[in-house]
């Protein structure tokens, strides 16, 4: 029953490219015709249970079969064959790759409101989970300029991952509209990356706060070597403490931390921010968002890869950071800048899976590997972006017309122009106009 039907399952998905599956029993079946673009991939199930646990829930199902080397590829990778089903019914044409049986959505929908709620506890136990299996995996996967673990800017002439997330801080950093003496919060500063790249290139004082010791040391050693120590600080420390202190800063960023939060908290999230900013203050949210309206986490983000986590729609985002009279100053979506960095990532992964295999193991490899490979699905065919709003707290504190942003990440991208133009004062103490 299980391989009849997971064969109607594939029949009704893959038109275009090619899917061969051999089955346990030795049999096997084609599905769909050789298309320009689309992948050929051929698979084989080691077991009946395979079959059995893709009709039960098809990513949680294909993605523990693929760890547990129960499901194998003779031709093409992971990438290719989670390209080929999503590729085949992509979100903005209204298809579908399937969803888990009624029992399975029951259940992920009670494990998804239990986990989404979120509290400080919990928070530090998630970002563990994900954030300190070890510094050496993500030196390995990420750019080595800035260990930006985010999504990139990839700007007309960008050509390397490097590139990129330095055209993101500076992306980030024009739409801060930065002063002279400005102090900084940096809300999930990760290995330190932008709060580095702000202290280095403007007159400012940086705190970055993380929920990860491993972040947390090693960011503490690049500001080091970076010599900005001297106006960078990092703490382990949750955003829901920081208000208590009464410190206001005048700028607040945060990048990649958002999705982090958990639904239920989001008004929790906004309403620190807003007292934590000056009257005159102003922000930059950077976060992975739905395309379309509010969801759920899928089982295997929610096991493997991100307990607790929530991808928020824009609607929502708003819907909260509203309440706590926070202007959503500039709003703009990235559509498939993060599909193209995170190919980049799966890519370092290949290269270095000898190493990734000796820091953990195989079954991590293959799990890791899946999630990059559904993560770049989610982006080029699924219903998933980034967005990147700009808040303020008072409507005549930014320039009237968006040309500020361009003129400063201009100067900030070309060192040269930049130091004419300050007059030989150097970067620390360029300000941009």
């Amino acid at each position: 029953m299980s391989k009849t039907l997971v064969s109607r399952y594939f029949s009704s998905i893959v038109k275009q490219g090619t899917l061969q599956v051999t089955f346990a029993d030795g049999t096997q079946q084609l599905f769909g015709d050789p298309a320009p673009g689309f992948p050929d991939v051929a698979l084989t199930f080691a077991d009946s249970r395979v079959a059995r646990d893709i009709v039960l829930d098809p990513r949680l199902g294909a993605a523990e079969a693929y760890m547990d080397g129960r499901l194998t590829l003779q031709r093409g990778g992971i990438m290719e064959l989670v390209e080929l089903l999503r590729s085949n019914a992509p979100w903005d044409r209204g298809g579908t790759i399937g969803g888990p049986s009624l029992l399975r959505r029951i259940r992920n929908r009670i494990g998804f409101a239990r986990e989404a709620i979120n509290d400080a506890v919990g928070s530090r136990r998630n970002v563990s989970h994900h954030y300190d299996i070890g510094n050496d995996l993500y030196r390995l996967m990420l750019d080595t300029e800035h260990m930006q673990y985010s999504c990139a800017y990839w700007t007309e002439g960008v050509e390397t991952l490097a590139q990129a997330q330095e055209a993101k801080l500076a992306h980030i950093a024009a739409k801060l509209f930065l002063r002279e003496g400005d102090t900084v919060l940096d809300i999930g500063c990760g290995w330190g990356g932008m709060a580095i790249f702000l202290a280095s290139n403007f007159d400012v004082r940086v705190t970055g706060i993380t929920l990860s010791q491993e972040q947390l040391a090693l960011a503490e050693d690049r500001a080091r070597e970076a010599g900005v120590s001297n106006r960078v600080s990092f703490e382990l420390i949750d955003y829901r403490e920081l208000p208590k202190r009464e410190k206001r800063y005048d700028r607040i960023v945060s990048v990649g931390m958002f999705e982090h939060v958990g639904r239920p908290q989001f008004e929790t999230f906004f309403k620190s921010c807003a007292n934590l900013l000056v009257d005159d203050g102003v922000m930059l949210l950077h976060t992975i968002g739905r395309i379309g309206t509010p969801g759920t986490t899928d089982a295997f983000t929610r096991k493997y890869i991100f307990p607790g986590g929530y991808i928020p729609a824009l609607s929502e985002t708003v819907a909260a950071s509203e309440k706590f009279r926070l202007i959503a100053s500039d709003t703009e979506m990235l559509r498939l800048h993060y599909a193209k960095t995170i190919r980049a990532w799966y890519a370092n992964c290949l290269k270095h899976r000898d190493q990734i295999v000796a820091l953990h193991d195989e079954r991590f490899f293959r799990m890791w590997t899946f999630y990059l490979a559904g993560a770049t699905s989610s982006f080029e065919n699924g219903g998933m972006c980034n967005y990147q709003i700009q808040y303020c707290r008072d409507r005549r504190v930014l320039p009237l017309t968006r040309g500020y942003m361009t003129e400063a990440e201009a100067d900030l991208l070309n060192p040269a122009r930049r130091l004419v133009e300050s007059g030989g004062r150097g970067c620390a103490e360029f300000e941009p106009r």
